[in-house]
């Protein structure tokens, strides 16, 4: 089993991979923060044996630096930021649509989500122990709850405010009205199984970015519908497919904020890094804007 590496023994590794250094001090600070094994996640696509995961030797690249590779962090990590802004947007936006189009359309079933004559059976038998029990802690639900003893769920409105993104998702696939799910999916120019295609990659892309994980190289396995976000073949299972997803659903909220986010992500891209990161930046996530 590996042993663990004090700073100074972190920095040998590095020199030894082939890692320069402008400032070793500077670089320690940042070991520290950042932390040896997760700034490797950001050195991959600098060694030599990328992009395979075979029989790594970690040997670097000529002439990598420890800037470059910490130049990479720093733009996954603001990116991420970025995109939390905007998904927050969309989740919030893709909620109140679901909320709102299926209650009115079933105004005398307010618990419509716990219906079998509206939803799957399957659905419904779950319901409880899978997303209900998660949520009776929040102070709403629990406030509900002591008013109407008697109801064994809050209704929808309530409910579902506090549903995940991935509840949502799930909730949207097992109502049964076809038509009524259509209705849902056109509020965002889309057919249902494109709809809910953008669902998980929003669901994917905001888990990423709420739990810190890299995003520049993910890789979304089953693929991003093209149409109508508009992704072109390479890009429909990377970081700037899932771009093109939330630009285009944000844009159907709101063209002010798609212009916004797009702004950010062009400002981030223009900020000064080092070259070697600029070149892997391109080669891993083909974001174009």
């Amino acid at each position: 089993m590996k042993k663990a590496l004090d700073i100074n023994e972190q920095m040998q590794r590095l020199k030894e991979r082939g890692m320069l250094f402008d400032d070793e001090s500077k670089a320690k600070e940042i070991l520290l923060d950042v932390g040896f094994y997760r700034l490797g996640f950001y050195s991959f696509p600098f060694e030599q044996s990328y992009p395979s995961l075979d029989n790594r030797t970690h040997k670097l690249q000529s002439g990598t630096t420890f800037k470059a590779v910490y130049d990479l962090y720093e733009f996954d990590r603001q990116l991420r930021r970025i995109l939390l802004n905007a998904l927050d947007r969309i989740e919030v936006n893709v909620r109140t649509k679901i909320t709102y189009i299926v209650s009115n359309h079933y105004k005398q079933s307010p618990t419509w989500f716990a219906d079998k004559t509206i939803m799957e059976s399957a659905y419904v038998d779950s319901f409880k122990s899978k997303v209900y029990d998660t949520i009776l802690g929040n102070d709403v639900i629990k406030r509900h709850h002591a008013k109407h003893i008697n109801d064994k769920f809050a209704p929808a409105w309530k409910t579902i405010e506090f549903m995940t993104l991935g509840n949502i998702g799930c909730l949207y696939s097992a109502i049964k009205d076809q038509a009524l799910k259509r209705r849902i999916a056109n509020e965002y120019g889309c057919s249902l199984g494109v709809f809910l295609n953008y669902l998980e990659t929003i669901r994917i892309i905001r888990n990423k970015c709420a739990h810190g994980n890299c995003i520049y190289s993910i890789n979304f396995h089953n693929g991003i519908k093209a149409k109508p976000a508009g992704i072109i073949p390479d890009c429909r299972h990377n970081i700037s497919g899932a771009i093109s997803v939330i630009l285009y659903l944000l844009g159907c909220i709101s063209i002010n904020r798609r212009n916004e986010l797009e702004s950010s992500i062009r400002s981030l891209l223009d900020e000064n890094k080092a070259s070697q990161t600029n070149k892997i930046i391109q080669e891993c996530t083909k974001i174009s804007l």
